[in-house]
């Protein structure tokens, strides 16, 4: 995805720098004469309003995707304006979709390995945002907006009642259905073993092999 994504990018830059330099010679249209293609380059409205801002729907959007590509990285914060943005699609159908498109390929993936029935056969689920969900507490923080604070972070974890990612439960059950085993991995320290082993009863994730911690 990386370099599908850093191709694309790549391929829109050569584009404007090609517009700017048909536009520096008062041309309507980009001509790339190498590969057969004219098409008009107008209208074309990057920005909106007063001071040059970016579309906000545009901007938000395309900052998620290149989170999600890894394209940005070491980011810190949720942009302010962006706070709107995530919270409609976390909270809306599509963070739903998004899950069940991943789990659905995960499923066939795992209906097409050869299992031999021998008990050894393992799958590895993640907690946090995997396995749990931390919505209820990030949709009181901002969306990400406001800057990680580990303290209130381990305070709701303690809490113990992250709800189960409704898709990835369904992909748990039906790996169970295969033969599959479950183990449960996650960065949170031992200290934290116990209250994550109650959440996942809790939350509906009764047979596994293992919790492993950090």
């Amino acid at each position: 995805m990386v370099r599908l994504v850093s191709l694309i990018i790549f391929s829109l830059a050569t584009i404007l720098l090609a517009t700017k330099s048909s536009l520096c010679h008062g041309k309507t249209t980009l001509n790339l004469v190498d590969h057969g293609i004219t098409f008009s380059i107008f209208p074309l409205r990057l920005k909106s309003g007063l001071g040059g801002h970016y579309i906000l729907e545009t901007s938000c959007s395309s900052w998620r995707l290149a989170v999600e590509a890894h394209n940005i990285i070491d980011w810190k914060t949720v942009p302010q304006e962006c706070e709107g943005y995530l919270g409609n699609y976390l909270l809306g159908k599509q963070y739903r979709e998004d899950s069940r498109a991943v789990t659905q390929e995960a499923y066939k993936y795992a209906k097409n390995l050869n299992l031999v029935g021998d008990g050894k056969d393992i799958w590895v689920f993640d907690i946090d945002e995997t396995s749990l969900s931390n919505l209820p507490y990030y949709a009181h923080h901002g969306f990400g907006v406001e800057p990680y604070n580990a303290t209130s972070f381990n305070e709701w974890v303690d809490l113990g009642i992250a709800p189960s990612l409704p898709e990835s439960f369904k992909l748990y059950k039906k790996l169970l259905g295969l033969g599959i085993k479950v183990v449960f991995l996650t960065g949170r320290p031992d200290s934290q073993r116990d209250i994550t082993l109650k959440n996942l009863k809790i939350a509906g994730y009764n047979t596994f092999e293992t919790l492993i911690v950090k």
